[in-house]
């Protein structure tokens, strides 16, 4: 058996070992179209790598270019913290600067407020012995006009005062003194002869009783002085006496002469040493020599008003002026308690203020002295 297997397998050739020697065309269109296949294989790798070669040289660009901006915006921000450390800096300095100067002006102002306080109770000091002097020859004068006043009524033409005038006295009483002689003032001779050897002038006293009410108010306003006429104390001065003394014929001119007198903007002059001024209003309004502005009435004007600054006159009666003044010395007075220049005992004051309040009766009734 083994044999005959050999010999079969000798006479039988094998089917893989079968060559073709001519190709025919199926099997040459199917070559080419493996080739071509294989060739696409080809350029797509090659594609493929090209593009992958290409992704990394741009990627390599990419880090490249971004490197150098971040470097050039490394580099821009550096410079701009320079900058601004050097802005820092110099404001720094200004604010010592500033602080610096700040300090100094601080100490120069203190140094100027107290050489002015200084400054201040230096010239208080001053004006305050000011004030004791010219009270003391307020005094002084005080006693030289009552002298003077004893002297006119006790010595005469028809009686006169031998004690005053030493050459009309004997000279059996003629007392000689040694030694040199000096002579006296003529204040203190009169004041010694006042208090010596004349007769006193008659007084009459009259009584006074402080009214409750009335004081009270005061007491009030003087705590805290003001010219609000809200207070009662100037409500009923105002309504007793301010405003009927200040009530005249001519209602529109009487109330600028009530505001001007309360803003002390009032002036009185007399006629005879001022020249007519040209005024913008009439005649009528204005008064004139010989007709009153504020009454209406024909009477001899020796006195004419400027409200302010207007340059406007109206002449005045005497009867008028005398109503204006006693307002006008009311209210300085009440001013003067107000600044602190008044400094007497409260019941002395109260009775200097019923002073001017009779004045104001007075000159509202009529009543006014002969030299108006």
């Amino acid at each position: 058996s083994q044999a005959n297997f050999e010999e079969d397998s000798q006479e039988q050739p094998a089917v893989g070992h079968w060559k073709t020697l001519m190709p025919s065309k199926g099997s040459k269109e199917e070559s080419e179209t493996g080739c071509q296949d294989a060739g696409g294989v080809d350029e797509t790798q090659s594609t493929e790598q090209l593009n992958v070669s290409r992704l990394r040289s741009s990627s390599v660009e990419i880090r490249e270019k971004g490197s150098e901006f971040l470097k050039e915006e490394l580099h821009k921000a550096q410079k701009e913290l320079k900058l601004k450390d050097k802005e820092c800096e110099r404001l720094s300095k200004v604010r010592e600067q500033l602080e610096q100067e700040l300090e100094e002006l601080t100490a120069s102002l203190f140094e100027e407020a107290h050489k002015m306080v200084r400054e201040a109770n230096t010239k208080q000091a001053a004006s305050e012995k000011q004030l004791r002097e010219a009270r003391g020859k307020i005094d002084m004068l005080q006693a030289e006009v009552t002298a003077l006043k004893t002297l006119v009524i006790t010595s005469t033409p028809s009686s006169p005062n031998r004690e005053l005038h030493p050459q009309l006295q004997s000279p059996s009483k003629t007392v000689f003194r040694k030694g040199h002689g000096r002579n006296k003032s003529t204040s203190s001779a009169m004041v010694s002869a006042a208090s010596q050897n004349m007769t006193p002038e008659p007084v009459n006293h009259e009584c006074k009783e402080v009214d409750s009410i009335l004081f009270a108010e005061f007491q009030a306003w003087k705590e805290c002085p003001t010219l609000d006429k809200s207070c009662s104390f100037l409500d009923r001065i105002y309504r007793e006496d301010v405003g009927p003394c200040l009530d005249f014929t001519k209602q529109e001119l009487s109330e600028l002469v009530r505001v001007a007198v309360e803003q002390n903007t009032l002036t009185i002059e007399p006629v005879a040493s001022q020249t007519l001024p040209v005024v913008k209003v009439s005649a009528e309004e204005c008064g004139g020599p010989k007709k009153c502005a504020l009454s209406g009435l024909p009477r001899t004007c020796k006195h004419r008003i400027m409200l302010g600054d207007s340059g406007n006159y109206y002449y005045i009666s005497p009867s008028c002026r005398a109503r204006i003044t006693a307002v006008c010395n009311f209210f300085t007075y009440i001013r003067y308690i107000q600044q602190g220049l008044v400094r007497q005992d409260v019941e002395l004051m109260y009775w200097e203020v019923m002073r001017l309040r009779r004045e104001m009766s007075l000159a509202k009734l009529g009543f006014y002295p002969s030299e108006m």
